[in-house]
Protein backbone atom coordinates (compact mmCIF):
# COMPACT_ATOMS: atom_id res chain seq x y z
CA UNK A 1 0.00 0.00 0.00
CA UNK A 2 1.31 3.54 -0.82
CA UNK A 3 1.46 5.70 1.59
CA UNK A 4 -1.27 8.24 1.28
CA UNK A 5 -3.21 6.26 -0.90
CA UNK A 6 -6.81 5.60 0.34
CA UNK A 7 -8.29 3.96 -2.20
CA UNK A 8 -8.09 0.49 -0.51
CA UNK A 9 -9.67 1.83 2.55
CA UNK A 10 -12.71 3.58 1.37
CA UNK A 11 -15.05 0.39 2.88
CA UNK A 12 -13.02 0.73 5.91
CA UNK A 13 -13.73 4.46 6.44
CA UNK A 14 -17.89 3.31 7.82
CA UNK A 15 -15.80 2.78 10.76
CA UNK A 16 -13.93 5.74 11.96
CA UNK A 17 -15.65 8.05 14.67
CA UNK A 18 -17.33 12.07 13.42
CA UNK A 19 -15.53 14.80 15.16
CA UNK A 20 -16.62 16.41 18.75
CA UNK A 21 -19.93 18.53 18.33
CA UNK A 22 -18.74 20.07 21.34
CA UNK A 23 -15.55 21.60 19.51
CA UNK A 24 -17.98 22.20 16.18
CA UNK A 25 -20.33 23.99 17.91
CA UNK A 26 -18.14 26.50 19.89
CA UNK A 27 -16.28 27.18 16.53
CA UNK A 28 -19.66 27.56 14.39
CA UNK A 29 -20.52 30.04 17.15
CA UNK A 30 -17.21 32.06 16.89
CA UNK A 31 -17.33 32.30 13.08
CA UNK A 32 -21.48 32.94 13.17
CA UNK A 33 -21.62 30.20 10.61
CA UNK A 34 -25.89 30.23 11.57
CA UNK A 35 -26.38 33.52 9.40
CA UNK A 36 -28.13 33.42 6.37
CA UNK A 37 -26.65 32.14 3.21
CA UNK A 38 -23.49 31.00 5.07
CA UNK A 39 -21.76 27.92 3.28
CA UNK A 40 -18.69 25.79 4.28
CA UNK A 41 -16.38 23.47 2.20
CA UNK A 42 -14.76 20.29 3.54
CA UNK A 43 -11.66 19.77 1.51
CA UNK A 44 -9.71 16.38 1.41
CA UNK A 45 -13.59 14.82 2.94
CA UNK A 46 -12.89 11.45 2.73
CA UNK A 47 -15.96 9.77 2.87
CA UNK A 48 -17.74 12.08 4.74
CA UNK A 49 -17.22 11.77 7.99
CA UNK A 50 -16.63 15.75 9.10
CA UNK A 51 -19.86 16.47 6.58
CA UNK A 52 -21.77 14.31 8.48
CA UNK A 53 -21.05 15.88 11.57
CA UNK A 54 -21.43 19.60 10.04
CA UNK A 55 -24.57 18.47 8.64
CA UNK A 56 -25.75 17.58 11.64
CA UNK A 57 -24.95 20.57 12.79
CA UNK A 58 -26.86 22.38 9.74
CA UNK A 59 -24.32 23.55 7.85
CA UNK A 60 -24.05 23.48 3.70
CA UNK A 61 -21.81 23.75 1.47
CA UNK A 62 -19.52 21.86 -0.42
CA UNK A 63 -17.11 18.48 -0.25
CA UNK A 64 -13.94 17.98 -2.27
CA UNK A 65 -12.22 15.06 -2.36
CA UNK A 66 -9.12 14.08 -4.36
CA UNK A 67 -9.65 10.00 -4.79
CA UNK A 68 -12.35 9.00 -6.92
CA UNK A 69 -12.92 5.81 -4.00
CA UNK A 70 -13.37 7.79 -1.31
CA UNK A 71 -15.75 10.47 -3.31
CA UNK A 72 -17.93 8.23 -4.25
CA UNK A 73 -18.16 6.01 -1.09
CA UNK A 74 -19.68 9.22 0.28
CA UNK A 75 -21.98 9.42 -2.49
CA UNK A 76 -23.34 5.77 -1.57
CA UNK A 77 -23.48 6.02 2.03
CA UNK A 78 -25.79 9.11 1.28
CA UNK A 79 -25.59 11.01 4.36
CA UNK A 80 -24.54 14.40 3.49
CA UNK A 81 -26.21 14.61 0.06
CA UNK A 82 -28.89 17.20 1.43
CA UNK A 83 -26.42 19.29 2.47
CA UNK A 84 -23.31 19.02 0.45
CA UNK A 85 -22.22 19.02 -3.10
CA UNK A 86 -19.34 16.75 -3.56
CA UNK A 87 -17.03 17.14 -6.46
CA UNK A 88 -13.06 16.30 -7.38
CA UNK A 89 -10.72 18.25 -6.29
CA UNK A 90 -7.57 18.77 -3.65
CA UNK A 91 -6.46 21.09 -1.69
CA UNK A 92 -4.22 22.93 -3.28
CA UNK A 93 -6.85 23.00 -6.75
CA UNK A 94 -10.31 22.46 -5.11
CA UNK A 95 -12.26 24.01 -8.03
CA UNK A 96 -14.23 26.15 -6.60
CA UNK A 97 -15.09 29.45 -7.11
CA UNK A 98 -13.36 32.66 -5.79
CA UNK A 99 -15.03 33.70 -2.55
CA UNK A 100 -17.79 30.97 -2.58
CA UNK A 101 -18.04 30.05 1.26
CA UNK A 102 -17.24 31.52 4.49
CA UNK A 103 -15.40 28.41 5.97
CA UNK A 104 -13.11 26.13 5.00
CA UNK A 105 -12.21 22.37 6.49
CA UNK A 106 -9.73 20.09 6.24
CA UNK A 107 -10.02 17.20 8.69
CA UNK A 108 -7.66 15.15 9.42
CA UNK A 109 -5.75 15.70 6.10
CA UNK A 110 -4.13 18.72 5.85
CA UNK A 111 -0.81 17.41 6.84
CA UNK A 112 -1.39 15.46 3.17
CA UNK A 113 -0.90 18.99 1.83
CA UNK A 114 1.49 21.21 0.30
CA UNK A 115 0.35 23.55 3.27
CA UNK A 116 1.12 26.96 1.09
CA UNK A 117 -0.14 25.96 -1.99
CA UNK A 118 -2.96 24.48 0.25
CA UNK A 119 -3.25 28.06 1.93
CA UNK A 120 -3.18 30.18 -0.93
CA UNK A 121 -6.08 28.26 -2.87
CA UNK A 122 -8.37 28.61 0.79
CA UNK A 123 -7.59 31.90 0.97
CA UNK A 124 -8.94 32.58 -2.79
CA UNK A 125 -12.04 30.57 -2.07
CA UNK A 126 -13.10 32.42 1.29
CA UNK A 127 -15.16 35.02 1.44
CA UNK A 128 -13.40 38.33 3.24
CA UNK A 129 -13.02 37.58 6.57
CA UNK A 130 -13.44 33.66 6.03
CA UNK A 131 -11.98 31.47 8.54
CA UNK A 132 -9.99 27.74 7.89
CA UNK A 133 -9.97 24.95 10.44
CA UNK A 134 -7.81 22.40 10.67
CA UNK A 135 -8.63 19.44 12.68
CA UNK A 136 -7.96 15.94 14.22
CA UNK A 137 -9.20 13.44 15.63
CA UNK A 138 -6.64 11.42 17.77
CA UNK A 139 -6.86 8.50 19.94
CA UNK A 140 -6.60 10.56 23.88
CA UNK A 141 -5.06 7.28 25.25
CA UNK A 142 -1.85 7.80 27.15
CA UNK A 143 -3.33 6.81 30.64
CA UNK A 144 -5.22 3.97 29.47
CA UNK A 145 -3.99 0.38 29.85
CA UNK A 146 -5.60 -1.63 26.68
CA UNK A 147 -5.07 0.95 23.94
CA UNK A 148 -1.36 1.22 25.48
CA UNK A 149 -1.39 -2.75 25.08
CA UNK A 150 -2.62 -2.29 21.64
CA UNK A 151 0.38 0.29 20.64
CA UNK A 152 2.72 -2.05 22.21
CA UNK A 153 1.58 -4.56 19.71
CA UNK A 154 2.17 -1.96 16.98
CA UNK A 155 5.71 -1.26 18.09
CA UNK A 156 6.77 -4.52 18.53
CA UNK A 157 6.21 -5.37 14.41
CA UNK A 158 7.14 -1.93 13.27
CA UNK A 159 10.02 -0.97 15.84
CA UNK A 160 10.66 2.16 13.92
CA UNK A 161 6.75 3.72 12.97
CA UNK A 162 6.49 7.25 11.93
CA UNK A 163 2.80 8.36 11.92
CA UNK A 164 2.03 10.85 9.56
CA UNK A 165 0.06 13.14 12.04
CA UNK A 166 -2.60 11.55 14.74
CA UNK A 167 -3.62 14.78 15.51
CA UNK A 168 -1.16 14.42 18.77
CA UNK A 169 0.42 16.99 20.14
CA UNK A 170 3.99 15.24 19.50
CA UNK A 171 2.89 15.16 15.63
CA UNK A 172 2.26 19.57 15.72
CA UNK A 173 4.75 20.60 16.28
CA UNK A 174 4.80 24.17 14.12
CA UNK A 175 1.34 23.79 13.03
CA UNK A 176 0.75 27.21 14.29
CA UNK A 177 3.52 28.61 12.67
CA UNK A 178 2.48 27.03 9.48
CA UNK A 179 -1.13 28.24 9.62
CA UNK A 180 0.01 32.06 9.72
CA UNK A 181 3.09 31.20 6.96
CA UNK A 182 1.61 32.83 4.06
CA UNK A 183 0.99 36.45 5.36
CA UNK A 184 -3.11 36.03 4.29
CA UNK A 185 -4.35 34.54 7.82
CA UNK A 186 -4.32 35.47 11.21
CA UNK A 187 -6.27 35.54 14.68
CA UNK A 188 -5.53 32.39 15.17
CA UNK A 189 -6.95 30.63 18.26
CA UNK A 190 -7.20 26.44 19.49
CA UNK A 191 -10.09 24.24 20.47
CA UNK A 192 -9.97 20.69 21.91
CA UNK A 193 -12.37 18.55 23.62
CA UNK A 194 -12.54 14.70 24.41
CA UNK A 195 -15.03 12.43 22.92
CA UNK A 196 -15.93 8.83 24.05
CA UNK A 197 -16.80 6.29 21.24
CA UNK A 198 -18.11 2.78 21.98
CA UNK A 199 -17.23 0.44 19.26
CA UNK A 200 -18.45 -3.26 18.65
CA UNK A 201 -14.97 -5.28 18.23
CA UNK A 202 -15.94 -5.61 14.53
CA UNK A 203 -16.01 -2.00 14.26
CA UNK A 204 -13.09 -0.91 15.83
CA UNK A 205 -10.97 -3.83 13.69
CA UNK A 206 -12.23 -1.76 10.88
CA UNK A 207 -11.28 1.56 11.77
CA UNK A 208 -7.60 0.12 12.31
CA UNK A 209 -8.31 -1.19 9.03
CA UNK A 210 -8.90 2.31 7.34
CA UNK A 211 -5.16 3.27 8.94
CA UNK A 212 -3.05 4.20 6.05
CA UNK A 213 0.30 5.38 7.33
CA UNK A 214 0.54 1.94 9.75
CA UNK A 215 -0.23 -0.29 6.31
CA UNK A 216 2.12 1.55 4.17
CA UNK A 217 4.66 0.49 6.45
CA UNK A 218 4.26 -2.73 8.21
CA UNK A 219 3.14 -4.22 4.36
CA UNK A 220 0.66 -6.70 4.71
CA UNK A 221 1.94 -9.47 6.45
CA UNK A 222 2.90 -7.99 9.35
CA UNK A 223 -0.06 -5.89 9.21
CA UNK A 224 -2.20 -9.02 9.26
CA UNK A 225 -0.54 -10.16 12.01
CA UNK A 226 -0.98 -6.77 13.67
CA UNK A 227 -4.80 -7.35 13.20
CA UNK A 228 -4.60 -10.98 14.71
CA UNK A 229 -3.21 -9.90 17.58
CA UNK A 230 -5.36 -7.04 18.39
CA UNK A 231 -7.95 -9.66 17.51
CA UNK A 232 -6.62 -11.82 20.10
CA UNK A 233 -6.41 -9.24 22.84
CA UNK A 234 -10.22 -8.52 22.34
CA UNK A 235 -11.32 -11.54 21.94
CA UNK A 236 -13.63 -11.78 25.60
CA UNK A 237 -14.79 -8.26 25.12
CA UNK A 238 -18.13 -7.39 23.33
CA UNK A 239 -17.11 -3.88 22.77
CA UNK A 240 -14.43 -1.43 22.75
CA UNK A 241 -14.64 1.96 24.78
CA UNK A 242 -11.88 4.67 22.67
CA UNK A 243 -11.29 8.04 24.23
CA UNK A 244 -10.73 10.06 21.18
CA UNK A 245 -9.82 14.40 21.59
CA UNK A 246 -10.71 16.31 18.91
CA UNK A 247 -7.76 19.03 18.43
CA UNK A 248 -8.47 22.18 15.65
CA UNK A 249 -6.77 24.96 14.87
CA UNK A 250 -8.71 28.03 13.44
CA UNK A 251 -7.85 30.97 11.34
CA UNK A 252 -9.29 34.14 9.60
CA UNK A 253 -8.76 34.91 5.97
CA UNK A 254 -7.22 38.88 6.45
Amino acid sequence: MKLGDFTTLAKAYVNRPGYSLRVLRALSAYVGAYTENFRVADVGAGTGKLSENLTELGLRGYAVEPNDAMRQEAINIGATLKNFTWSKGSAEQTGLADNCVNWVFMASSFHWTDKKAALHEFHRILAPGGFFTALWNPRDIEKNELHMEIESIIKSYIPDLKRVSSGSASNMSGMEEALVSTGEFENLIFTEAPHIEVMSVERYIGAWRSVNDIQAQAGPEKFEKIIKDIENLLKNQDTVVVPYKTRAWTVQAK
